[in-house]
């Protein structure tokens, strides 16, 4: 599919949307208006998955780009997207969720349709744009302009402590990336004066050509690492996620589940490894622990829950840390599995949490005491999250098996990490998945009827089916056919674990002449890398 700027259209469409949004006049034409411009949307950004080809490099340049100079001359700093076998996923599970949520929101939303429809738009866009952008700075703004949405949507349309969980959610992000931005700035110029004779620059492949200091890596990598771990969240900055969770509506939980906590993990990838390579072996075995620690602990806190929807958030701090472990383990497999699982999250817990926001609707409440024997009553909700709990506690043949399979693999054998005790605590989190889930399950849906309202419950409607069949199809295909989804990312993953080891090796070579040693390039500690890949130097 060859349609010129098509990135930039996926990126910028549901904003343009907004006109028709508020052009429209009736309750009805709003959601209309607002289902167009994501499904249209969504139908465009599958162009982005048949234009990519995974077997032309992106080590120089992203395909399917878009470049424009944003800023005067004297800074390099411009409008620059493109499409990788990174953020490809990514970008179609967002597009994907888009129409999902607004037909989520179709009966939920009572109040101020014109203002929450356009909020969600905005959010689409921003969201979008992040995964696509190869500026930092562009990243950055396209990152902050996230928060603006999600507040109003929280804050407006949220439950009775939404003003509290609205600002502790920007509150949280905003401190992580304002660190960011300092460390942005500073890397800017230190890049600059080093590969770009000397201007400042924000440019995705100049940042990542730059050697830098060992010493400044370090403390950079910590401001960067603080604002993504931030934003996943990595225990023990998780607190502001139950929060908003449970007081957002069931379109902002989709939305912040599936999508916006992958900008952490995104982040984590994208940036701190390729830019500070040797602080991210460094800090590799200390971040894996806070993972372990996080997959442990959200599920133990899950299984204390009697909300569901708080059940559900924090198995969020559960699943994000095999992530985060996959990450870290710097090795394909894990890496791979966790690009994987990032999407596979995203599907499963979205799932979910529209699952939960249509028991509310029905029942106005989130108490498992409060429900009980429902199976009966609604045989097919019962049958959709039965599926989806099962895909979520990695069930083989259901998506979620495939990235924490990977996961674990990978963190096994991985050289830097070095930890097969780690690795053997992180998998009882599969184990302990399993036991809140089913738990939930039970006490939710099997039982005896204790209250007449259950027995008199509806079953889904047309539209509700509607919206969960795709990501019932996913959960299948993913867990039965990952292949596909696999091929797209892996080559870039290669490109990326052997930038990081090309560039590990310069900067002990340079430390070491700086300091007037010898110079080898083989006294340096062997980490595993993958097969060779050509790099090619800017």
């Amino acid at each position: 599919m060859n349609i010129p700027h098509i990135t930039s259209i996926v990126i910028f469409l549901p904003a343009a949307g907004i006109i028709l949004t508020l052009l429209a006049r009736t309750e009805t034409q709003i959601k209309w208006a607002a289902l167009l411009a994501t499904s249209v949307t969504f139908l465009l950004s599958l162009g982005l998955y048949i234009g990519f080809d995974p077997s032309v490099s992106t080590v120089d340049a992203p395909q399917l780009s878009d470049v424009a100079q944003w800023f005067p001359t004297s800074f390099d700093v411009k409008y620059f997207v493109g499409i990788d076998g990174l953020n490809l996923l990514l970008i179609l599970l967002t597009t994907l969720l888009g129409p999902i949520v607004i037909l989520s929101s179709w009966t939920y939303i009572q109040k101020n349709h014109k203002a929450y429809y356009t909020l969600l738009l905005i959010l689409q866009t921003g969201v979008t744009g992040v995964f696509a952008s190869f500026d930092m700075l562009l990243f950055y703004v396209f990152f902050e302009l996230t928060l603006i949405p999600m507040y109003f949507i929280i804050g407006l349309w949220g439950g009775e402590n939404r003003i509290y969980a609205a600002l502790k959610f920007v509150l949280y992000t905003l401190v992580g990336s304002l660190l960011m931005l300092v460390a942005l700035i500073s890397l800017g110029y230190l890049a600059g004066d080093a590969v770009n004779a000397g201007v400042f620059t924000t440019d995705w492949f100049k940042l990542a050509s730059f050697v830098m200091p060992m010493e400044s890596q370090r403390w950079l990598f910590l401001l960067f690492a603080l604002a993504f771990a931030i934003k996943v969240p990595l225990f023990p900055f998780h607190t502001w996620l139950p929060d908003a969770h449970v007081q957002a509506p069931t379109g902002g939980s989709v939305v912040l589940a599936g999508v916006l906590l992958k900008m952490g993990t995104y982040g984590l990838v994208r940036f701190c490894l390729p830019f500070f390579p040797n602080a991210t072996i460094a800090y590799a075995p200390w971040i894996a622990v806070l993972a372990v620690i996080g997959i442990v602990y959200g599920a133990l806190v899950s299984r204390a829950q009697t909300d569901i929807k708080k059940l559900v958030a924090y198995s969020s701090v559960s699943h994000l840390g095999f992530v985060v472990l996959g990450i870290f383990a710097l090795n394909v497999e894990a890496m791979q599995g966790a690009m994987i699982q990032m999407v596979n999250h995203g599907i499963s817990t979205g799932a979910m949490f529209l699952i939960v926001g249509m028991l509310y609707e029905r029942r106005h409440t989130r108490e498992m005491a409060d429900f009980g024997g429902i199976a009966k009553s609604v045989p097919i909700l019962s049958f959709f999250m039965i599926f989806t709990v099962l895909a979520s506690a990695g069930l083989p043949g259901l998506n979620g098996f495939v990235g924490e399979f990977l996961i674990l693999i990978g963190a096994f054998k991985s050289t830097v990490l070095n930890s097969p005790i780690l690795v053997a605590v992180a998998t009882t989190g599969v184990i302990l998945s399993a036991i809140y889930l089913l738990y939930m399950v039970y006490e939710t849906f099997w039982g005896k009827i204790t209250d007449e309202k259950n027995s008199r419950m509806p079953d889904l409607n047309m539209r509700e089916i509607g919206l969960l069949v795709p990501l019932f199809l996913l959960m299948i295909i993913m867990g039965l056919a990952p292949g596909p989804f696999l091929r797209k990312s892996e080559p870039a993953v290669r490109d990326l674990l052997q930038r990081v080891e090309v560039k590990r090796i310069a900067v002990i070579m340079m430390e070491a002449d700086r300091k007037g040693l010898a110079t080898d390039f083989f006294s340096a500690p062997v980490r595993e890398s993958p097969p060779a890949v050509k790099i090619v130097s800017k």
